[in-house]
């Protein structure tokens, strides 16, 4: 008889670099991976530079209907939306099509049989506008971002997400509570530091946790097998 496949559930990183890069070292993408080892894969698929209006386009390529059991997914775009549109049309997207975008993310998720309570809204962080002009400025661009916009996004992000019924991270706020240094969460005005990696970490945490919790550990314990039969403990489902 042929050998039942073991399928581990999945959680889906979705979003641009900031989810592209959670995978480096101390990312936030690979600390939950190592917290939920043996529950579930984590997967990236964050597209660097990318925007809603192209997310939106690639989703059901990425996410299309199938049998992978899927444990949670997060929605992390807007630091590209958000770009100004006379400095980068090319990124820029309205911030009520921003929002649209988000919701039409959430219905094809839905129409593949994720349920809403599985789905994790991510909102932009803030933009140090001094290091991230800098970066502009190497790449021979003037200051493309704005924090005042960003947090526009971000609070288009939790509306939407309160629209939809999803939870979300509002990062925008949370890094910026009671008037705190958040640049020390940024590396270079834009992109998350190991300190903002952290942040995103234990964040996201607390709500994955919950959707993580109940996965069942996969494959007996090595303790729990049976040394003279391991056949009977590691092919019985």
């Amino acid at each position: 008889s042929t050998l039942k496949r073991v399928l581990w559930p999945q959680i889906i990183l979705f979003g641009d670099s900031i989810t592209q890069f959670s995978f480096q070292a101390n990312g936030w993408g690979s600390d939950i991976a190592h917290k939920l080892a043996r529950k579930c894969d984590v997967v990236n698929r964050g597209l660097s530079g990318y925007n809603t209006r192209w997310a939106k386009v690639v989703l059901p390529r990425i996410v299309p209907a199938s049998d992978a059991p899927i444990a949670a997914v997060t929605v992390f775009f807007g630091a590209n939306d958000c770009a100004l549109e006379d400095k980068n049309p090319q990124q820029h997207v309205p911030c009520q099509e921003y929002s649209d975008n988000l919701k039409d993310i959430v219905g094809h998720l839905v129409s593949v049989g994720v349920s809403k309570d599985k789905i994790i809204f991510i909102t932009p962080p803030p933009l140090q506008e001094a290091a991230w002009e800098k970066e502009c400025f190497l790449k021979g661009s003037a200051l493309n971002r704005l924090n005042s916009v960003a947090g526009q996004y971000a609070q288009a992000c939790v509306q939407a997400a309160g629209q939809c019924g999803v939870d979300v991270l509002d990062l925008w706020t949370l890094m910026q509570k009671d008037g705190q240094d958040f640049t020390v969460y940024l590396s270079d005005g834009l992109h998350l530091s190991e300190k903002g990696n952290q942040f995103v970490a234990e964040h996201l945490w607390t709500l994955i946790e919950r959707r993580g919790a109940a996965l069942p550990f996969i494959l007996p314990y090595w303790g729990d097998v049976d040394p003279k039969s391991p056949e009977s403990s590691l092919l019985c489902d």
